[in-house]
């Protein structure tokens, strides 16, 4: 099981569309397990998750480093890097974490992250102008 997987949550959103989940990381200095830098466990983590997204029809729109807070506490928002996965459903997000294969993939990302938020966001229709 995924500690903080928040199941309910995800499950009482409509699911008629695409989800977009933003994922912020920080890395830890060295791996839980010691092989390498928390970095390194993330790399691993992705090779092994990337599979499983695509095989949900899922994809990494984009990835990024964090590189400072523009507006807000610092201290409160300390990330290293970022990235934008869309998955065809919440459904399909879901199914993916809590799958077998996920579970054994979670073992790299706990090595190498301090903490991890996913944040779901869909799109609006609302226009800034």
């Amino acid at each position: 099981m995924i500690d903080h997987l928040n199941e309910q949550a995800l499950k009482g959103l409509p699911d008629d569309g695409p989800v977009t989940m933003l994922n912020l990381m920080r890395f830890r200095e060295r791996s839980l397990d010691g092989n390498g830098s928390g970095w390194d466990a993330y790399l691993r983590y992705s090779a092994l998750t990337i599979k499983l997204i695509k095989a949900r029809d899922g994809t990494i729109i984009w990835t990024g480093n964090a590189e400072a807070v523009a507006l807000g506490v610092p201290d409160q928002h300390r990330w290293d890097y970022v990235a934008l996965v869309r998955y065809p459903s919440r459904a399909a997000f879901l199914d993916m974490m809590k799958s077998p294969e996920y579970a054994a993939a979670n073992v790299e990302r706990e090595n190498g992250c301090a903490d991890h938020a996913i944040i779901a966001v869909s799109e609006t229709d609302r226009k800034f102008t």
